[in-house]
């Protein structure tokens, strides 16, 4: 345990020593979509019955923070160590593929939570939000950092350059986490888009953590954790199993 304490803490401090840019840089972005949307649609938007569109939209904001930084922490750091040739630092003592991977994932997990939580708070002075179900926010919040911290660990594992991680970011993470109802309901597209948001899983992310909120989700959240668990396990597996194999590590 003492390799994965000492791992999980570099990969804490390496984003922790330049907190302006990894923690402070992605809570002003949320607060300026938060500004920017709530002031033009607050009067305009009621999604659900009693609840403002300020209040709508700062479960979708808190949800999508979290998991594009979870993402970027675990990815920014494995392709950030592959580049400039230190990753053998890391593959070089007796360290387990279990150890590896649970420093990794759960740093960026945390990363993922500290900004959740500052645009919370920071939402706090805009709009009153009260949370009815706390289990169902921990547990959506938890299961989708973890998906999005092993995507990052495969999307990191897997470029060979920085171009081909911005292109996972901007080609799939960008536009899977903008178009699952952060800013709306999807009871507002058309049919074909409807279904079509069925197929994306971070729809449910976003909706069974809107859920705990509100009590009030676009689908059960029984659902959405039927989606989301599975994911999360299966993303874990396949990360392993990439780390487990040694590929674009050790070969």
């Amino acid at each position: 345990m003492i390799g994965f304490w000492t791992l999980f803490k570099k990969e804490i401090l390496r984003f922790w020593k330049v907190l302006l840019q990894t923690v402070a840089a992605p809570i002003l972005t949320a607060l300026l979509y938060l500004l920017i949307f709530s002031h033009v649609l607050e009067a305009h938007v009621e999604v659900y019955p009693g609840v403002g569109y300020t209040a709508f939209l700062m479960p979708g904001l808190v949800m999508m923070s979290l998991l594009q930084n979870a993402f970027a922490n675990s990815s920014s750091s494995l392709i950030q160590s592959k580049i400039t040739g230190n990753i053998v630092f890391v593959l070089l003592p007796p360290l387990s593929y279990m150890e590896f991977f649970l420093a990794y994932m759960l740093a960026a997990l945390v990363r993922g939570l500290v900004i959740g939580v500052g645009v919370m708070l920071v939402g706090l002075f805009f709009a009153d939000l009260e949370m009815r179900h706390p289990l169902w926010v921990l547990s959506f919040a938890v299961a989708a950092g973890v998906v999005f911290a092993c995507v990052g660990m495969m999307a990191g594992i897997w470029a060979e350059k920085f171009d081909h991680l911005a292109g996972v970011q901007n080609f799939a993470i960008m536009p899977l986490t903008f178009l699952s109802g952060v800013f709306y309901s999807i009871h507002s597209l058309p049919a074909f888009w409807q279904g079509v948001s069925h197929f994306n899983p971070v729809f449910y992310m976003i909706d069974g953590f809107r859920f705990g909120f509100f009590g009030l989700s676009d689908v059960s959240p029984w659902l959405g954790l039927a989606v989301v668990a599975p994911t999360a396990l299966l993303s874990s597996l396949f990360t392993l199993w990439m780390l487990r194999s040694g590929y674009k590590l050790r070969h």
